[in-house]
């Protein structure tokens, strides 16, 4: 069980896009089975319930010998439908203590409103405040231990709670829904003889707004969305948050608005985001837009009439000098349908300039460019999803790091707070995601052996070995059953694969390439190179089975490891698998951001190539959903 519990392991640290199985499980084969082949094959027909991927000198090949059965699949991580945090009644009746012992005590209030606490205990419980649980549990934790108020005094809501609601009215200024902190102010109009209703009335505005303090905090530290609940390829631990310790220091505070947005991320990529979106709130210039009809695909020697529309968006979009080289085209241009030679010399320059790939053919890449990209609502959709998950991570990611933007399907390298160099990537396919988490470099590990995951051998493999139990032979894989290595032929591939690893050895079609960088995690995700490099030169990049395909692998191991280029080729060059350690780890953060700075502070706006936005904004609409239902 050890030998297998290791195999399972290697295969897991070694593939990528693992996923669960649905087959059941196998049990250890041992060495005798493996001498009496013949024999438990003939024990496994006779108990047809309880199959096992069992190997000997002579599996059966034939087809008659087995019932047709379609091939198990490994599916995929899903994507949840989202169950914001429920709201739960702050416990009011357990605030304060109704043993009151000595003269007649107080609950905070000034003379003009002086309440006995047996009198408070009268009216506390019918006061209904809801919040999330562990705002509400902090609440009555903090009030449990007091007999002050923080937010009001004689004359009602006090200056303290004045400046807090201010900043919580402007809470959309750092991506979150004012809305979701709204509390109901007790006029300072209100009928003398009714005292009880406005002690009621304060003493419900006082927790009130207490939980809408926390409630802030907590969301501008960790977000209001839970990003584990949104589907399995995201990854975090939520960041916890002292809220009694916050309400404490608030009590105190001589600058309570201050000590909130203190509470903010300080990231330089937040602060951009934030910036960004302050601008295009005040954005009140009606730029001219290009419009080119949705699915526009236009390669050389076509005639289409969005040609014109193309045209039209090169002489807005383009820079001056380029405008000047092509004029004579530019020029001459009637309108006309008919994609010539000179105007995809035109396009192809046009694109360059972009730093899009320069083949002439306009299709997605180039006209999200030539239209502008994103409309302001959108872009402002987009930075707003970004301001939360950017509070997914570290707030700060640190002086070095590496990291990937699978939209911009691009990894950055920063060292000593600059970024040193970028490249491009390739990232999971639609149907095989890469993951969104955040981890640490570890090990670079050169001529590497590839390790198929699960996922492969069972989904793309196994229809092919049913019918070829040979294939993997013939194509120079290893094939190990229980630890043990044995030939692909000899596996019978009708049972479970749980017990079965399959690996590529190092080599210079190797689905790995040259080197892996690995940052161990439970999504076997890694950055690696691959023989398909053409794949690079494409603008959308979304190819892989989940790992992240590195266009200049040698340069980003040279720089996790501390050592030059050179360095690393003559690793690669003794030809043998290796691991080598890096001397700090790296963090890695394996991102998704539609709209994210670049290393100039300018806002970069991406393809949401995973649709993950749509069901972030379904996440956004169920959690207001949940707070104004316990609101109202």
């Amino acid at each position: 069980m050890k030998m297998i519990r290791s195999v399972a392991i290697v295969a897991l640290m070694t593939g990528c896009a693992i996923a669960t199985m649905d087959v059941r499980p196998a049990s250890a084969i041992t060495l005798m089975d493996f001498i009496r082949g013949g024999r438990e094959r003939t024990r496994e027909r006779a108990y047809p319930a309880q199959p096992m991927p069992g190997y000997g000198m002579m599996a059966p090949h034939r087809l008659e010998d087995r019932a047709v059965t379609k091939p198990p699949r490994v599916s995929s991580p899903r994507y949840y439908t989202y169950k914001p945090e429920q709201m739960r009644r702050i416990a009011t009746d357990r605030l304060v203590d109704p043993v009151v012992t000595g003269s007649v005590q107080s609950y905070g209030f000034p003379p003009m409103l002086r309440i006995p606490l047996a009198d408070a205990r009268q009216f506390l419980p019918q006061v209904e405040v809801r919040a999330p649980a562990d705002v509400a549990k902090a609440v009555e934790a903090f009030y449990g231990g007091r007999t002050d108020f923080v937010w009001i005094d004689g004359n009602g809501a006090n200056a303290r709670a004045r400046s807090a609601l201010a900043v919580l009215a402007d809470a959309a200024k750092t991506g979150l829904d004012p809305a979701d902190y709204a509390v109901a102010v007790p006029a300072d109009d209100f009928d003398r003889a009714d005292m009880v209703a406005r002690e009621k009335d304060l003493v419900r505005f006082e927790i009130a707004m207490s939980a809408a303090v926390l409630t802030y905090v907590q969301d501008t530290v960790r977000g209001r969305v839970d990003p584990n609940k949104i589907s399995g390829y995201h990854d975090f631990k939520r960041k916890s948050v002292d809220l009694v310790a916050f309400l404490d220091k608030a009590a105190t505070s001589g600058d309570v608005a201050a000590l909130m947005e203190e509470r903010s991320p300080k990231s330089p990529q937040f602060l951009a985001l934030k910036q960004e979106l302050e601008r295009l709130r005040a954005d009140t210039d009606a730029a001219p837009r290009i419009e080119i009809a949705p699915g526009t695909l236009l390669k050389p020697g076509d005639n289409n009439p969005e040609l014109a529309n193309i045209v039209a968006g090169i002489k807005l979009k383009a820079s001056e000098a380029l405008k000047t080289e092509h004029a004579v085209v530019l020029a001459g241009y009637q309108g006309t349908p008919e994609y010539t030679p000179e105007l995809v010399s035109l396009v192809e320059a046009f694109q360059k300039e972009q730093g899009l790939k320069a083949d002439g053919v306009v299709g997605q890449a180039s006209i999200r460019v030539l239209t502008g990209g994103d409309t302001t609502a959108s872009k402002i959709n987009k930075i707003e999803i970004a301001m939360e998950q950017a509070r997914w991570l570290p707030d700060g990611l640190g002086n070095r790091y590496v990291f990937i933007n699978q939209p911009a399907f691009m990894a950055y390298y920063t060292d000593q707070g600059a970024e040193q160099f970028s490249m491009r990537v390739v990232v999971g396919t639609k149907a095989n995601q890469t993951y969104f988490f955040h981890d640490e470099i570890q090990t670079v590990e050169v001529n590497p052996y590839w390790g198929v995951p699960q996922s492969i051998i069972v989904n793309e493999m196994l229809p092919k070995l049913r019918s070829d139990p040979s294939y993997l032979d013939r194509m120079g894989y290893q094939v190990e059953v229980g630890g043990r290595v044995v030939p692909s032929y000899a596996v019978d591939w009708y049972g479970s694969t749980n017990s079965i690893a399959v690996r590529q050895p190092p080599s210079s079609d190797n689905a790995l390439g040259e080197l892996k960088i690995l940052f161990p995690n439970s999504h076997a995700i890694y950055m690696h190179d691959t023989p398909s490099k053409s794949f690079f030169k494409r603008d959308q990049r979304a190819l892989s089975h989940g790992c992240v395909r590195l266009a200049e692998p040698r340069r980003m191991a040279a720089a996790v490891l501390g050592v030059s280029m050179d360095d690393v080729g003559k690793e690669i060059a003794q030809g043998h698998n290796r691991a080598l350690p890096v001397p700090q780890k790296v963090p890695v953060y394996v991102s998704y951001f539609t709209a994210w700075p670049n290393k100039d502070g300018k806002v970069e706006y991406f393809n949401d190539v995973y649709e993950r936005d749509m069901y972030m904004d379904r996440a956004f609409e169920a959690t207001r959903k949940a707070r104004q239902q316990a609101e109202g």
